[in-house]
């Protein structure tokens, strides 16, 4: 399916939707070695992550999110290959997921925002846009709320100037709803960004839930359901339905996480085009 610049230009794929093709994971966390040894935790998989920015070009997808525990190196000369083949391919690293860590930990969470700060440089040397960080993962008590804050105040500090939006995702248990997820945006006045995730909240209120927050989302993990029938695209359009109602302007990066196709771009691509058909839809409507 081709695309217009503009509708292109609202897509992303993180590097989690092909966790399974990239075989590989390296266990990056705080307090551990900063040159993790590989881990074949999803097989041996079957593509290099240098080799991603060309296969999204080559599919029309221009934005790409790497999840942190997929960097087999943070060494100097590996990212400056790494954002080689970006620019190369004309991708842009949307966002740098920055996958451990807990500012709500009493015990661990300053240190926790120093290993967070240290993927700063990283996101810069990669080019990317955003970096985005958990908020933390203690029950949402008052203390807990305001030592996560306290943290990401300084993150915040940390990365301005850099041309990096600090973000954080509606995810963990801190933030297990809109009332926690606004105290926390609210309470840093601006200078942090959110990431929604359709597939971090569900049950009964999970749509209400969503419109309360993606309208102040810069960013949006589209990750759809799939059982063992296929795509609930029911679920998935009113979740892409209730974002565009509330006002979400950003990119919708495509989460696939099923073992329904065994090629992760089956699914990938079929969200892409149940999100674009929708948003066609609203464009025809308007």
């Amino acid at each position: 399916m081709a695309f217009s610049a503009d509708l292109a230009d609202r897509f992303a794929v993180s590097t989690w939707s092909l966790h399974r093709a990239l075989g590989s994971t390296y266990p990056y966390k705080p307090g551990g070695t900063d040159a993790p040894a590989r881990q074949p935790t999803y097989g041996e998989g079957s593509i290099a992550l240098i080799d991603l920015p060309r296969q999204f070009a080559e599919r029309g997808i221009f934005r790409m999110e790497i999840c942190s525990f997929h960097l087999p190196s943070r060494l100097t000369a590996y990212i400056a290959d790494l954002r080689n083949a970006f620019d190369k391919a004309g991708v842009k690293v949307q966002t740098l997921l920055v996958e451990d860590g807990d500012l709500s930990n009493p015990e661990t969470a300053e240190r926790d925002a120093e290993w967070m700060a240290s993927w700063i440089e990283v996101a810069m040397a990669l080019g990317a846009e955003n970096m985005r960080v958990i908020a933390g993962k203690a029950q949402p008590t008052d203390e807990a709320l305001s030592r996560a804050e306290k943290h990401l105040r300084w993150l915040a500090e940390r990365i301005a100037g850099t041309g990096i939006r600090l973000v954080i995702e509606n995810w963990f248990s801190l933030l297990p709803g809109p009332v926690e997820v606004n105290r926390v945006l609210d309470a840093l006045d601006g200078k942090l960004g959110l990431n929604g995730d359709f597939g971090n909240w569900s049950g009964a209120g999970k749509y209400g839930d969503l419109a309360k927050i993606i309208g102040r989302a810069e960013l949006c993990h589209a990750k759809a359901h799939y059982s063992e029938t296929g795509l609930d695209t029911e679920d998935y359009v009113r979740c892409v339905e209730l974002s565009n109602a509330a006002g979400y302007k950003g990119p919708f990066t495509l989460i696939y996480d099923s073992s329904f196709y065994e090629d992760e771009w089956s699914g990938i691509l079929e969200e892409r085009d149940c999100i674009a058909g929708v948003l066609r839809k609203a464009t025809t409507a308007a």
